[in-house]
């Protein structure tokens, strides 16, 4: 759902009765994982999508009549359904949708309101909701914020809440959205119920190092797959809006003093491309040590041995020398920057959803990489 917070938000501001659909689960090969969101208002228009194309028409419908009944309803549908060909869902996969009605006078819409409100500026911010369990329950949200306070509750005993608080604030910290399941006591085990939260945090950064026609290609490529772009180089000349107007900042610093002061996390991507040692490997032995997602540089096979030789003399142990992707990119043939770009772009996807990098084609490896496991209705 906080994936169209936006247009929502306007919805909401406008006073709009909608009802919204969330994937909740996936299993198998589904197009689009948990938070994916289809929501339809009360004139029939919709905005977003749960499916990819599969099944939009069975969960617009879902939310029409939800949105008449005013009762929130969990759907399964799958390729073993009877009416797989009828719905579209033939991909093989299955997807649990939560459909949500969300009324001027619905129970809990104030949370929502405000849930997307603070998304929709871009604030960091986790709304969970229960998906699965007693029918006087399936639906209640809790909006929790980035400092920890929170509005709204399960509607169940005051365990569960706290319980479910807890857990959701851990996932906003992780910046993860996905399920987990509690009893209605708040514990792990007894009568389960299963919340599903959808978190939205700020971009994960991506910093290029090197100020060259790479890197301006690379940014193009960064900011398609969501990341916050910065461009460092130490060399002012270079290091210009007017080279990359494109990247959300550009530096001009020695490159291994500004990852020192700059703030990263295990989702900061760095790439460095400018494969010249005196920015290399100062940068590379701070990089090497801190704990973010993705460590890639340029260079032919001669420079990367000559790269891990200093490396090593600087210090850098097997298990940290292990962590650098170079040279960078997966082998596509790659010969201009931009084809370059996509090469390094794949290696980022490929290391952060556990992708092999190895052509589908004859390939007996999942298509898409489930993270959450579709739960048993």
């Amino acid at each position: 759902m906080l994936d169209i917070a936006g247009q929502l938000d306007r919805w909401c501001a406008q006073g709009r009765e909608f009802a919204v659909a969330t994937v909740v689960a996936v299993g198998g090969s589904a197009p689009r994982g948990p938070g994916a969101a289809l929501a339809v208002d009360s004139d029939g228009v919709a905005v977003g999508s749960v499916s990819g194309g599969c099944v939009e028409a069975a969960v617009y419908d879902l939310c029409v009549r939800a949105l008449q009944d005013g009762d929130p309803v969990l759907e399964r549908f799958g390729y073993s359904d009877d009416d797989a060909f009828a719905v579209g869902l033939t991909c093989g996969g299955v997807i649990d949708v939560l459909v949500t009605p969300l009324g001027a006078d619905a129970p809990g819409r104030e949370v929502f309101v405000t849930a997307l409100s603070a998304a929709a500026r871009g604030e960091t911010t986790a709304v969970a909701r229960v998906a699965r369990g007693p029918a006087g329950l399936l639906g209640a949200a809790l909006h929790v914020r980035a400092d920890g306070s929170y509005e709204g509750g399960l509607d169940g005993h005051p365990e569960l809440d706290r319980a479910a608080l807890r857990e959701t604030r851990a996932m906003l910290a992780a910046g993860r959205t996905g399920t987990f399941t509690l009893s209605e006591s708040g514990s792990h085990c007894g009568n389960e119920v299963t919340v599903l939260v959808e978190t939205r945090v700020r971009p994960p950064r991506m910093i290029v190092f090197g100020a060259v026609d790479f890197a301006a290609a690379l940014v193009r490529s960064g900011k398609l797959l969501g990341y916050h772009l910065t461009v460092c180089d130490a060399r002012p000349v270079f290091a210009t809006r007017t080279r990359f107007p494109e990247a959300d900042d550009v530096v001009a610093e020695w490159p291994h003093r500004y990852l020192g002061r700059t703030a990263t996390d295990e989702r900061t991507v760095l790439c460095v491309l400018t494969h010249d040692a005196k920015f290399d490997i100062p940068l590379l032995e701070k990089a090497l040590r801190m704990p973010v997602a993705f460590i890639g540089a340029m260079g032919s096979r001669r420079t990367h041995e000559e790269r891990d030789r200093r490396l090593r003399e600087a210090g850098l142990t097997d298990r940290e020398l292990a962590r650098l992707r170079s040279p960078i990119g997966l082998d596509l043939g790659a010969r201009t920057p931009e084809e370059t770009a996509v090469s390094i772009a794949a290696e980022i996807v490929a290391v952060r959803q556990g992708g092999t990098g190895a052509p589908l084609t004859g390939s007996a490896t999942p298509i898409h990489h489930d993270r959450d496991a579709l739960t048993n209705a």
